[in-house]
């Protein structure tokens, strides 16, 4: 009997013995206490990263300078890469005013990319094709959800485009900006503008409609006068030019406005064009930048910012 009531008194609610029983949980808190350290160390290093995305190696990867903190390092961290680049250390406060920039460039780039996007998407839905162009617009408009808002998108935004493009050569032109150092860039910015009119007028054919049909008629009729090129142009003829090999030709693909021409008016409105134009605006940025960035009035200096001369 003293031998079963020891075993009974050393025993725990399920026959096992008490002091294992009691061990075990004490385990397992141990473990769950020490992982939850770990956890909790692991989280506050990488909100430490967060905090200072600088620090780490992926950011080292991308700045391929040395990461000393001193003001050398972070000087050269901006002059090596193309995006901080963009934007000097120190610019005017004068010429960055809304009021004098009318902020017609940035919006003029932002809606060339709104372009990009949703001609992106229209492409899915249309073929280059005189046997189904007119009719995958209307299925477009009809049919796609809110296909009508995206192809409306990107016939305003253009139309939109050639209008930021003209007025902000109007704001250069008005203070100036296109004068020593900036002749080059000014050439730049002209040539963007007949690409952005060249955009437009071959998204004019793409419906395949009347407006564009007869647009692009009119249109290519006249390249048919120009000079040298043009087989009804100045001396066209003496160079040999003739209906079936001039620059008319050339533009259509033929003689008449045909399926040759929509898949011309296709390729160069969404390949060739805008590869030439995003590479215009490469050099037009970096140039903004290498001239030292927006010309703009005289600086005008705060109270605040005026030193007192030293005294000797």
């Amino acid at each position: 009997m003293a031998e079963g009531n020891g075993t009974n008194g050393t025993s725990g609610p399920n026959g096992t013995p008490g002091g294992a029983g009691s061990d075990e949980p004490k385990s397992k808190i141990s473990v769950l206490l020490e992982d939850s350290k770990v956890v909790k160390e692991k989280a506050l290093e990488e909100i430490k990263a967060l905090k200072q995305p600088e620090k780490t190696d992926l950011w080292k990867s991308i700045l391929r300078v040395k990461h000393d903190e001193t003001p050398r390092s972070r000087a050269l961290g901006v002059l090596s890469n193309v995006f901080l680049h963009l934007h000097p250390a120190k610019i005017n406060r004068d010429a960055v005013a809304y009021n004098y920039t009318w902020g017609m460039g940035g919006m003029t780039f932002y809606i060339y990319i709104t372009l990009v996007f949703t001609g992106t998407l229209l492409m899915f839905y249309y073929h280059p094709s005189k046997v189904v162009a007119f009719r995958d617009i209307l299925y477009l408009e009809h049919d796609v959800p809110f296909g009508k808002i995206l192809r409306n998108m990107h016939r305003w935004g253009a139309h939109m485009m050639v209008i930021m493009v003209e007025l902000h050569m109007f704001r250069v032109y008005l203070t100036g900006s296109y004068k020593k150092p900036r002749e080059f860039n000014w050439v730049v910015g002209v040539l963007l503008l007949v690409l952005t009119l060249l955009l437009s007028f071959t998204g004019y054919l793409l419906p395949d409609d009347q407006l564009g049909f007869w647009a692009v008629t009119v249109g290519t009729n006249m390249a048919r006068a120009t000079p040298l090129l043009g087989h009804d142009g100045p001396f066209g003829p003496q160079m040999g030019m003739t209906a079936f090999n001039d620059v008319r030709f050339g533009l259509l693909g033929g003689s008449i406005v045909d399926s040759n021409a929509l898949l011309r008016a296709y390729i160069w409105h969404c390949i060739a064009i805008p590869i030439i134009a995003t590479t215009f605006m490469i050099v037009h940025f970096w140039r903004v930048r290498k001239d030292g960035g927006i010309s703009g009035p005289a600086p005008v200096m705060l109270e605040s910012e005026i030193k007192e001369p030293r005294k000797i």
